[in-house]
């Protein structure tokens, strides 16, 4: 099993990666892929949006998503000072440019939000329909988006090559789909898990490619960072959420920085206001990495970010040997259970996140293999249960502060995992599993799509 580095990290833009990004790539496609291929020429073209999609795309921006992928736009490439003014461009014309110019589409009426069953495949289901003179129907395609942006078609869920986005396993030198396999797999090497997963980047492009690469990632982690904790203002959506970072930074930048010899949980207000800082930037749709989703974007970046700033002896190839394990353990979680908050609840974005960033930081610090697999799973096993119940559907309430919490707890997994030699009862892969069932019992309502939990009751209360 393989899934690169750059698969786990997206560059993209907020508020969603399933619920914004995952469809704008899915109407993108649709428009570039399925109309040109089949040398159609339609009339009009219309979406319907399922399930969680529906019941939160409003909240997420879904249809703006949609609109903008139509039109051509990728989350990577798009530039987001010009998103309102083509979406209004199109609102005013309801004609599409782009690689569908031409064709009628009017986002206020040909878009439908169906709060009906979800479609069969995932929860995260949308229907593209282009039609002819005389409103013939000519195509019909059904897409998923399934976390962390990424999509699969119908057919490539049925067919059960898409829904993993993975090479074959003879495809890398290590190609491990476990957590007990990347030990087994490290034993036998004497490999550590970075140098692995390193080894399996570098079959497709040079070391210093990968390293560009990786730089460039968290470059853009970075940046949001550095924007949220100084963009002030209230969050759009309707919650008249006011952006806190800002302010925190300012009161610990009075206060003077923390620098430590060592790990100490004594920089938690760093670490909340780093987390904090991107949630909020994504919540107002601004440039993030997804880290593996957009709704858990601020964990990674956070500790990142206190690797660098707080700890004695931080470098470069730190925090890119940070980006490989974190990317390593979200691979398998993604592989054995779901990183999709509509799928699992928000254990699966927070507490995937949490994971990564404790095995990261582990490694960036010299961690054993053992204490890396170790940190990654106390994290997970502390989020375990989390539900996903967004007030609104927007990416706001409890989305931003859980970020600061999921960072906390990944900070404190590496503390405990460090000061031990590896061992422990429950594995990640036993935590990976649980996590997997536990989101195939959770109630439908607590799994994004804010109709029960904090959804519900902040509303009545």
């Amino acid at each position: 099993m393989f899934l690169s580095v750059f698969d786990i990290f997206k560059i993209g833009i907020g508020p969603s990666s399933s619920h914004t990004m995952g469809p704008m790539a899915a109407a993108a496609r649709f428009v570039t892929d399925d109309i040109r291929r089949l040398l159609l020429m339609p009339k009009r073209i219309a979406v319907s949006l399922h399930g969680s999609l529906a019941f939160t795309g409003r909240g997420h921006g879904t249809d703006r998503a949609v609109a903008l992928g139509l039109l051509g736009h990728t989350a990577q490439h798009i530039d987001i000072e010009r998103v309102d003014g083509f979406l209004k461009a199109l609102a005013s014309s309801n004609v599409l440019d782009g690689p569908a110019a031409g064709v009628l589409f009017d986002p206020a009426n040909d878009i439908h939000f169906d709060y009906g069953a979800p479609l069969p495949g995932h929860v995260n289901g949308m229907m593209f329909h282009a039609y002819g003179d005389g409103n013939a129907p000519l195509l019909s395609r059904t897409y998923y988006s399934v976390g962390g942006g990424f999509i699969v078609s119908e057919e490539e869920l049925s067919a059960d090559h898409g829904a993993r986005q993975a090479e074959p396993c003879s495809a890398v030198p290590f190609p491990f789909d476990s957590a007990d396999t990347m030990l087994r797999m490290g034993a036998a090497s004497g490999l550590p898990i970075v140098a692995m997963k390193r080894a399996n980047e570098t079959l497709a492009m040079p070391d210093e490619a990968l390293d560009r690469r990786l730089d460039e990632i968290w470059q853009v982690m970075d940046g949001c960072i550095d924007r949220g904790l100084v963009r002030q203002g209230v969050l759009p959506g309707g919650l008249n959420v006011k952006r806190r970072a800002p302010g925190i930074y300012q009161q610990l930048l009075q206060s003077g920085p923390s620098t430590n010899s060592g790990l100490s949980p004594g920089v938690m207000d760093w670490l909340s206001v780093f987390a904090m800082a991107v949630n909020e930037e994504n919540a107002a749709g601004g440039r993030v990495v997804t880290a593996p989703t957009n709704g858990a974007a601020g964990v990674v970046p956070a500790v990142i970010r206190y690797y660098r700033d707080h700890i004695n002896g931080a470098t470069q190839q730190g925090i890119r040997d940070f980006l490989l394990a974190a990317a390593a353990i979200g691979g398998i979680i993604k592989h054995k259970a779901s990183i999709s908050g509509a799928e699992v609840g928000c254990q699966g974005e927070v507490g995937s996140a949490s994971a990564m960033a404790a095995a990261g930081l582990a490694a960036a610090l010299g961690a054993t293999n053992a204490q890396i697999e170790n940190a990654a799973e106390i994290a997970l096993e502390h989020h375990l249960g989390m539900t996903c119940d967004p007030i609104g559907g927007l990416v706001q309430i409890p989305c931003i502060e859980r970020n600061g919490f999921g960072a906390l707890k990944a900070v404190n997994s590496t503390i405990l995992a460090m000061r031990g030699d590896g061992s422990h009862i429950v594995s990640l892969d036993n935590c990976i599993r649980t996590m997997r069932d536990t989101g195939r019992d959770m109630n439908s309502k607590y799994k994004e799509t804010s109709t029960g939990g904090l959804a519900v009751n902040a509303v009545e209360c």
